[in-house]
């Protein structure tokens, strides 16, 4: 295929940002403003386009040429020169835009795309300087999609940054009452977490001469004399360290998950949509992608601690979820949003694991996550817009007034406890087969969250809809009928919600569409690793 898919893919949401910006004032005959409504579907256009593209980069994708440390197993790629100069007592500086994919990346691509285009449809609700909005938003889409396809450390870097900016301000403007507090939270931990990451990029820079990340992953190309030549010397431990901490930053895990439960609460329901969705994968990709392969033997190094983090991260989430029961702290997004520290140390323990089963329950379970939760979310979402609160205790009995609603969200919950039948379930499995082959005990104690997922869940599930509803619920949601034409979820809520819906329980079915993609990028990352592993 000669057409730049992957530019396309990954920039389409600049030209939609740009025509945003472009959209004139005005009113229509009722006197309403026009650009809103031209601005919001400029967005949609924008956003469905990109997934067309990724259905199609999908099919095309051929399975049986996957890999990871071969420029050979990487399909449709994009590479030219782009920063290529002499500088006195540095040398030659050559920097390419380089866009490739493989069986790792493929998932993130489709997801990315998925959940910025379902994302959009809550956005509508977004009034407050809607131009702003949808701008930030497209930009964010960019960054992440460039994550997933670029094969350029520095590329890669430029992308991951581009991230940041946006979030920061989608948070900290169309956020919750403490808004500048969890967007100035989340930017720091982040930014913390880049700094990591650049030194450790220069010192690879300085080791091998190049930016590549499919020759940084060939150990031969490690100049002798280069900070970072050899294996297991001290300064690769400290890079390898390095990275982890960056990319752990953002999956989140313990204890550097501080900044999460925040941001969700404050975030606006698309963006923590987004956030739970898409962003968090960003870390442990570049785990696989960047961390693990080019620094194998420290790596091996750590590999202990890092399947202790992923054990202490699933049990520490999954209790602070259940503490959100206790009186005075029961508040919905916040349960979800500790939910997710505990699902994404599943992420890491099967990481951890570096065994065939593992390693693509982890990838599936990314995939995974990013479905339920962004499903959870827009839950919270369609209630907190009509109720104006996210207690736990302030409901009861909406089965009888939203019954629909209360279908999505059981199918959501069932598939967050890991249900067999929905998606969640083989991924969580695959992850407990790689994983209990390597560390049995930690597996084993990681097991522990199942029970506190189905706890939890459940107690939520019943404290919401079953029961009495309370009186001063029992009447329409909007009495005026301009906002709600019913009581139960709207047309434009179904949108969102049941596509995510349909796939958790298609692949929980019928996972082959999603773990094909990953085999054989999977076992040549076991090849790669393998002669540093013990």
């Amino acid at each position: 295929m000669n057409f730049p898919i992957l530019t396309w893919i990954t920039f389409l949401p600049l030209a939609g940002m740009l025509a945003v910006l472009l959209v004139p004032k005005g009113k229509d005959e009722q006197g309403q403003e026009l650009s809103k409504t031209i601005i919001r579907w400029i967005a949609a256009g924008t956003t469905f386009l990109q997934l067309v593209l990724a259905i199609i980069l999908y099919f095309s994708y051929d399975t049986a040429l996957a890999g990871v440390n071969d420029l050979k197993s990487f399909q449709f790629v994009e590479k030219v020169s782009w920063i290529n100069a002499h500088l006195p007592m540095v040398g030659d500086i050559n920097i390419e835009y380089f866009l490739g994919i493989d069986g790792l990346s493929v998932p993130m691509v489709l997801l990315t795309a998925i959940i910025s285009f379902l994302a959009i449809f809550p956005s509508f609700g977004i009034n407050k300087a809607v131009k702003g909005y949808f701008a930030m938003y497209l930009l964010l889409d960019l960054g992440m999609m460039g994550v997933f396809t670029a094969l350029d450390f520095f590329l890669f870097y430029i992308f991951w940054e581009l991230m940041l900016l946006p979030m920061y301000f989608l948070i900290g403007i169309w956020g919750g009452p403490r808004k500048e507090y969890a967007a100035i939270k989340f930017f720091i931990y982040t930014l913390v977490g880049s700094v990591f990451m650049l030194l450790v990029m220069i010192g690879l820079y300085h080791s091998t001469g190049t930016f590549n990340l499919v020759e940084l992953m060939n150990q031969g190309n490690f100049m002798p004399g280069g900070i970072f030549s050899g294996t297991g010397t001290t300064l690769r431990l400290v890079a390898f360290m390095g990275l982890f901490i960056g990319f752990a930053i953002k999956v989140p895990v313990f204890p550097f998950h501080t900044w999460l439960p925040d941001a969700h609460v404050e975030a606006p329901t698309p963006i923590s949509v987004i956030l739970a969705g898409v962003l968090l994968k960003m870390g442990a990709y570049g785990m696989i992608r960047i961390a693990f392969p080019i620094f194998p033997d420290a790596f091996a190094y750590f590999q202990t601690l890092i399947a202790w983090i992923g054990m202490i991260s699933i049990v520490y989430g999954a209790f602070c979820a259940l503490g959100q029961h206790k009186v005075g702290k029961r508040d919905f997004k916040k349960l979800i949003a500790y939910s997710s520290v505990s699902h994404m140390g599943l992420v890491i323990l099967g990481l951890a694991s570096m065994r065939p089963e593992g390693i693509t329950g982890a990838i599936f379970q990314m995939f995974n996550h990013g479905i339920i939760t962004a499903m959870l979310f827009m839950i919270v979402g369609v209630i907190y817009d009509r109720a104006h609160t996210r207690g736990l205790d302030d409901f009861g009995g909406l089965a009888k007034k939203m019954p629909i609603y209360t279908g999505i969200m059981a199918v959501a919950f069932f598939a967050a406890i890991g249900l067999p039948g929905m998606s969640g379930f083989i991924s969580e499995v695959l992850v407990f087969l790689g994983a209990f082959k390597t560390y049995p005990v930690l597996t084993v104690i990681s097991g522990l969250s199942i029970v506190l997922g189905a706890a939890y869940m459940l107690w939520a599930l019943q404290k919401i809809f079953f029961g009495q509803l309370p009186e001063k619920w029992q009447g329409p949601w909007d009495p005026t009928g301009r906002i709600y034409k019913t009581d139960d979820v709207n047309l434009r809520e179904i949108v969102a919600l049941v596509p995510l819906g349909v796939l958790v329980i298609f692949l929980g079915v019928y996972p082959n569409p999603v773990l094909n993609l990953m085999t054989g990028s999977v076992t040549q990352l076991i090849e790669l690793m393998k002669p540093f592993i013990h």
